[in-house]
């Protein structure tokens, strides 16, 4: 089956496609482009809301419907989902320190304790 890349919510991933309906696809996620954003979806890149939600990525198998038109072909190899996982995270903490403001540090602490729940130790 050919890779395709796919946007679900604020993350990227490369998966299988399985499915297609009502303009959805479903895809079995096997790697990670993108980690998600971490703060809540409605009020992006703001520290001082209600609930900072801590969003974690797809697992490895993990099936879900994303719009068709974020569904584009993935060239190359796929990567192993834990190296693509923690590239993923490495690039998005990069991100966030060059930031450096109040919706940087607290995304930064949700990703450090991802690290510490998918176990991925190193920085």
């Amino acid at each position: 089956m050919t890779p395709v890349k796919a946007i679900y919510k604020t993350g990227i991933y490369v998966g299988e496609q399985e499915d297609k309906k009502n303009g959805r696809v479903l895809i079995n996620i096997l790697a990670v482009v993108k980690h998600p954003m971490q703060g809540d979806l409605h009020n992006p890149k703001q520290a001082d809301v209600p609930f900072f939600q801590e969003r974690r990525a797809l697992s490895p198998g993990e099936r879900t419907w994303v719009p068709e038109h974020t569904v584009k072909p993935f060239e190359g190899q796929v990567p192993d989902y834990r190296v693509s996982l923690r590239q993923a995270l490495r690039e998005q903490e990069e991100e966030l320190k060059k930031i450096g403001d109040d919706f940087a540090e607290r995304s930064l602490l949700c990703l450090s304790q991802l690290k510490r729940d998918y176990g991925l130790f190193d920085s």
